[in-house]
This record gives C-alpha cells, structure tokens and sequence, in this order.
C-alpha cells in the first residue's frame, strides 16, 4: 500500500505545473524592501527552483490592510500561490494568523504542524509559540511563515519548495 500511496505522490508531481506564480507579502511594521531578509530569501528561492514572482509588497500586521490584497491577489489569473512572513506569533501586533484564516476555504493544518515539529528540533520548546499556517482562498494557495530569516528559510526549503507544484496541481484539478 505505501508504494502505490508513494506512486501516486510522485504522478502528482510529475504531472504538476513546472513554474508555479507566487507572490510574497511581508507583514511587518519596520522593514523596508532595503531590509526586508526574508521576502528576499522567499523571492530568490522561488526563482532559484524555477518559480516566478507576480508580485512583492511590504504591509503593516494590519488586518485591514493584509485581507483587502489577499482577496485582490487571490483573485488574480497570474498568481498561483501567496507567501507571507511576519505575523504569526503571539505578541500584541501580530495578527497575520487571525487575517489569513478569517478568508480561508480549506485550511492545511499540516504545513503549520509539520513546520513546528521542525522548528521544534531546531529551536526546542520555543517552536509552539509560531502560528504558521496554510489554506486556500478559492484557487489560491496561501501560505503564512513567521518573518525570522531562519523560519522563512526551514519552511520554504523543508516545506514549502518540495510540495509548492504538488500543492498547486492539487487545488487546481
């Protein structure tokens, strides 16, 4: 059962799109394009496995700015997927988890459970306060990683590249 199940996994992903439209967001109330180490890091790894950038914005963790583009991106024909950094921890300002599930379809509680578990083996305990997480808006997938340059570069290389294609070719067949 586990080699058809495995089969099955890598016919999806041979059938998947080669070139997947993203486009990254970072949520934060400092940082500037200058300064911005993590949506660098999520733009030069798309482009490095094959995948092209739509679009880039810097927003304030500010509900009423970050759904308004979400909903705007989401319905865009040249975006497949938003990847977001910054917002999702606990602390006062951080309210990127609670914006993003509040336009959720489908949510994909394994990239949040799978990316704790790997940051756990990394950071130990500290791993339970991050609150990333995946879902869809209509066609499009999102994805919500913390905004520390490490977290961005654990999720994209252990998470997010190896099943962005497989993700994609999931929700649009």
């Amino acid at each position: 059962m586990d080699q058809q199940v495995s089969r099955s996994v890598e016919e999806h992903r041979q059938a998947a799109p080669e070139s997947i439209r993203c486009a990254v967001l970072t949520l934060s109330d400092t940082r500037t394009e200058a300064d911005d180490k993590s949506g660098t890091f999520i733009r030069q790894a798309l482009d490095w496995s094959g995948h092209q950038v739509a679009a880039y914005r810097i927003l304030p963790d500010d509900p009423e700015q970050i759904r308004p583009l979400l909903v705007e991106w989401s319905l865009r024909d040249d975006i497949d997927a938003i990847l977001t950094n910054g917002g999702t921890g606990i602390a006062r300002r951080d309210s990127t988890y609670d914006a993003i599930t509040s336009l959720l379809d489908k949510r994909l509680d394994g990239f949040g459970e799978l990316f704790r578990m790997l940051s756990y083996q990394q950071i130990g305990a500290a791993a339970m306060l991050s609150r990333a997480i995946a879902g869809t808006i209509g066609s499009t997938i999102v994805i919500a990683m913390p905004g520390s340059s490490n977290a961005v570069q654990l999720a994209m290389e252990k998470l997010v590249l190896p099943e962005l294609r497989h993700l994609v070719f999931e929700l649009k067949k």
